[in-house]
């Protein structure tokens, strides 16, 4: 696939506008959008009618399905549009840490996707799979002339991400969005229509929800259950608190409840500017995870050993648990979820 010199141009463009677009440091699968605000609720990616249609006529508002011409192409509506996908995909380029985790499930392995926010260019736990793929940038700030230059058959982003460089992509080759980042759920539906795996899409979830189902039968098992929780992270200069995102909503999936102070009051992330904030971190068990730097350390040591901290329940309780930032935090896929579900019944002494 040539591309012209006017391509190229609006390739150095878009990367601009997107690297303003960003959000903040390494943002995370967690992160729908980056708060400022303390205790402020972060709003989903907004998914407005405003999409290109990549040569495909506008699908029905009813039609909730996709639709199959008699060339074999498909119609996937996404959070874009609608894209018209004909045959089966082979060279596929992921633009989001989730999607690349979980298109391996699906036996397909991109010939281009953005890098890992840790372990780069790819996470170890997948990094085997990615041995011979081209990375092209970061999950804000994709190389477009990269991924013109695979010559990709089908293109995979997120809207938070890639929303302004929408039009680019789709020039280069058929693309789909997912609407939020970190849904999984989605990412996995969004990609079994988009690759013609529909029915292993299917039986990816069901696998996932059987397992989810068998956590549940075991929770009697765990003394004071249902527990809160509340899935902790250190920055430099402040915490947080993942209410739902992508940990914090496998959490409530499975049964735990959001910590007592914030139940009920639909956040998603609260950012805590101060310590006197900590009382807000307060649930039977704590999920905490941070950046192995220094700086991030003297924090977490600062904010811990304040007096409002030791005496949180999860702390008075000795129910504390470092978890990994990768799995937890930074891919986002269905593969990673799996890992965390494993973490979960090793924590709470469940028998898989």
């Amino acid at each position: 696939m040539k591309k012209s010199l006017s391509l190229l141009l609006l390739a150095a463009s878009a990367a601009t506008l997107a690297a303003c677009g960003n959000s903040e440091d390494n943002a995370s699968a967690n992160e729908s959008t980056t708060n400022t605000n303390n205790a402020a609720e972060e709003q989903p990616a907004n998914n407005e009618n405003n999409a290109a249609n990549n040569g495909a006529e506008e699908t029905n508002e009813t039609n909730e399905t996709n639709t199959a011409d008699e060339a074999g192409a498909r119609e996937i509506t996404h959070a874009m549009g609608t894209t018209t996908i004909e045959g089966t995909p082979e060279r596929v380029v992921t633009l989001y840490q989730g999607a690349s985790d979980t298109i391996l499930e699906f036996d397909v392995t991109p010939v281009g996707a953005v890098e890992s926010w840790a372990e780069m260019p790819m996470y170890e736990y997948i990094s085997e799979e990615y041995a011979d793929a081209t990375f092209v940038g970061d999950e804000t700030q994709p190389n477009l002339e990269e991924i013109a230059a695979l010559e990709p058959d089908l293109i995979v982003a997120t809207h938070i991400r890639h929303e302004e460089i929408y039009d680019q992509l789709a020039e280069i080759a058929p693309t789909v969005v997912s609407d939020m980042i970190y849904d999984f759920k989605e990412t996995t539906t969004l990609l079994g229509e988009a690759l013609g795996q529909e029915d292993q899409a299917d039986a990816l979830l069901a696998d996932w929800d059987e397992r989810v189902a068998d956590f549940q039968s075991k929770t009697d098992e765990i003394e004071n259950w249902p527990m809160s929780a509340a899935v902790l992270n250190y920055r430099e200069d402040h915490a947080r608190i993942y209410v739902t995102g992508y940990a914090g909503s496998i959490l409530q999936e499975l049964g735990f409840e959001e910590p007592r102070d914030l139940e009920g009051e639909d956040h998603e992330i609260v950012m805590l500017q101060d310590m006197e904030s900590i009382p807000q971190m307060n649930a039977d068990i704590i999920f905490e995870f941070m950046e192995d730097t220094p700086t991030v350390a003297e924090t977490h040591t600062n904010w811990t050993s304040h007096p409002l901290y030791q005496n949180l329940d999860a702390v008075q309780n000795d129910n504390v648990y470092q978890v990994n930032d990768i799995t937890w935090n930074l891919s986002g896929g269905l593969k990673s979820a799996h890992l965390m579900l494993d973490d979960l019944y090793e924590y709470m002494g469940l028998e898989k």
